[in-house]
């Protein structure tokens, strides 16, 4: 079973692709209705696991702090503004295509963020605190940007969104932390760090493909019945992704030596769209499950722009110096 779920966050290129079609599918041949009690499962499924391997401590590690304050001003200033913009231009009359948007927005940095830091041989301290910081923040700040820039058009429940975030990020971190103190005394930090934290990220996969199948089933007929809607949600996602990618990269190239700034991209570029997907389904009764689309859309954009985006670090950045030591390596 491990192996295969391994295969599969390996492959989420394919998979989450994969995940949506058996959605689309299942969504036409039974009816979907009943799976919207497996999302709040699911989505600690797709959380608690990251929590248990994340490393809390790197909040109190001195330095860096030049490369983590761009990183915020991007997430919380920048991609609102940008999030809320694009849902102006291009869903003016679709508040839940604009809801989906602003979530996204506001909820920066996941455990992908770690991982292709590492896989473009970025600063992955950086990189772990960056991931820390931003699920911290974006999960305070949330509600009060989601009143704020969207209030007039959805009716924001505040403290709902703020009930529900503490469900789905500040419990599963809090659970997490202890089960990660508990096996690092049973299996000692070197065992915990090399075999036994590589155990749960492809669970934590395995809860995001859950969520990504249902929100495809929810919406299946509205697809079937409108296949051009893709497109209409497909198009602003990939610009806002790819003038998020110019900027990152602009700003990384400007200020920051090679390994910060793979760190800043990758910190700023990737998105919890778990989280989102969660609070978009969990919350908001009347948008959600069109909400959840866009999101489910926006993994497919965010994985595949990620992995070709590893492949231009060199040409971007330079090369790793010969010196200059070799990230480790975070599955």
């Amino acid at each position: 079973m491990t192996r295969a779920l391994s295969w599969l966050q390996k492959n989420l290129v394919w998979s989450i692709p994969g995940a949506m079609l058996l959605g689309l599918l299942f969504g036409q041949l039974a009816n979907p209705g009943p799976l919207r009690w497996a999302i709040l499962p699911l989505t600690f499924l797709m959380v608690y696991p990251m929590m248990v391997t994340m490393n809390l401590k790197a909040l109190l590690s001195p330095g860096g702090g030049r490369v983590q304050g761009t990183a915020l001003f991007i997430n919380f200033v920048v991609m609102p503004a940008v999030g809320w913009g694009a849902g102006v231009v291009f869903f003016a009359d679709q508040p839940a295509a604009r809801l989906a948007l602003l979530l996204t927005a506001l909820l920066p940095t996941s455990g992908m963020t770690i991982s292709w830091t590492g896989f473009a041989k970025g600063n992955v301290p950086a990189a772990v605190k960056m991931t820390v910081l931003g699920l911290v923040a974006g999960s305070l700040l949330a509600p009060l940007y989601l009143q704020a820039l969207l209030g007039a058009v959805v009716s924001i429940p505040v403290t709902q969104v703020a009930l529900q975030i503490g469900l789905i990020v500040f419990l599963p971190m809090a659970l997490g932390h202890l089960t990660q103190k508990w096996l690092v005394a049973q299996v000692g930090q070197a065992r915990f760090n090399s075999h036994t934290k590589l155990l749960f990220p492809p669970w934590s996969t395995l809860g995001v493909l859950g969520i990504v199948f249902v929100s495809m089933a929810l919406k299946s007929h509205d697809i079937v019945q409108n296949p051009a809607l893709l497109a209409t949600l497909l198009m602003p996602l990939a610009l806002v992704y790819a003038l998020n990618f110019a900027l990152s990269t602009v700003v990384g190239r400007l200020f920051f030596e090679r390994g910060d700034a793979i760190a800043l991209v990758y910190g700023t570029v990737m998105r919890n769209l778990s989280i989102a997907l969660a609070i978009a389904i969990g919350v908001f009764k009347d948008h959600g499950t069109e909400a959840a689309l866009l999101i489910a859309l926006a993994y497919v954009v965010q994985v595949q722009s990620a992995a070709w985006y590893v492949r231009l670090t060199d040409r971007l950045f330079g090369r790793v110096s010969s010196h200059q030591p070799t990230p480790e390596k975070i599955a």
